[in-house]
């Protein structure tokens, strides 16, 4: 007889204490992901429902970054949007390592070919050519398909004698397709070049971030210029250009509010007030179009 040993009074199954542990378990709310956003602005977590289509923060009115399909629905008449070289897609041409991966995450995330959607539309019945860039396909970089896609828009127009708008948000040249990438510059800028020796008008609406390769060319050759609030448009990044001169920049620098005190930008428009805006820009030149002709 063991007159030193434990004996047991209480004996509990270890199947009931998890099927008590996961019951308990169960009954604690839970929250389902994407229902809350943070506004890196005022950096408040906002639910996500009070952001309207707009896309604006209900705390401070920061203008949060929009893909093409809600750019068209707040910009376009309703159903009025054709889009042009839907199917187009990059290659790899400088046999740059992983860079089709790269590609194909970019596209499963935001659900397009490239990082800019093109086509036409009417805004406020006026007919016109839109090209809508994308932060979010690998933050906007200007490839290949970029370029060509926006030059076969700036053409249609061209050819077709109709306006183009184009929205602008990028980070640059795509480095994984190095000079081929840089040459977009050009071609972009010789079409738009054509476009406007026909006497035809070109408007840029500048959003958050445009800089690089993109605001060195096409971005800043508009015959208008319009800029949503706070938008950071740059060629390079404040680090680079502080490490450069040695000197502290001012407050503000590169901010669309900085930009149109110094001439870059010729407007800032709000978001919500951004179609009625194109569209009076639209119909006056419409009617100066006619005057002439």
């Amino acid at each position: 007889m063991n007159l030193f040993g434990k004996k047991n009074y209480i004996s509990i199954e270890n199947r009931e204490r998890t099927k008590k542990v996961d019951k308990r378990k169960k009954a604690e709310p839970s929250i389902p992901d994407g229902m809350w956003i943070k506004c890196n602005t005022c950096k408040a977590i906002i639910y996500k429902k009070e952001v309207t289509e707009y896309k604006l923060c209900p705390n401070c009115d920061a203008h949060f970054r929009m893909n093409p399909a809600e750019r068209i629905a707040i910009t376009c008449d309703e159903g009025s949007f054709e889009e042009f070289d839907q199917n187009m897609h990059p290659k790899n041409p400088m046999n740059y390592p992983e860079y089709d991966q790269v590609i194909k995450k970019a596209q499963d995330k935001s659900g397009i070919k490239e990082a800019v959607v093109t086509g036409r539309c009417t805004i406020h019945g006026q007919k016109t050519v839109l090209a809508i860039m994308d932060s979010h396909f690998m933050m906007g970089s200007m490839g290949s398909v970029v370029g060509e896609k926006i030059t076969r828009a700036v053409e249609y127009a061209t050819k077709h004698r109709l306006p183009i708008i184009i929205f602008t948000t990028s980070g640059g040249a795509r480095m994984q397709e190095g000079i081929i990438s840089l040459m977009q510059m050009a071609k972009v800028s010789e079409a738009l070049g054509r476009h406007d020796a026909a006497g035809l008008l070109y408007v840029t609406v500048l959003t958050d971030p445009t800089t690089g390769g993109v605001t060195a060319s096409f971005a800043m050759l508009g015959d208008i210029i319009l800029s949503e609030p706070k938008a950071l448009i740059g060629f390079a990044g404040q680090r680079v250009i502080k490490g450069t001169i040695h000197q502290d920049l001012p407050e503000g620098f590169q901010r669309a509010e900085f930009q149109l005190e110094h001439g870059f930008v010729d407007r800032i428009v709000h978001r919500e007030k951004l179609r009625n805006e194109l569209g009076k820009i639209l119909r006056l030149h419409s009617q100066t179009g006619r005057e002439e002709a």
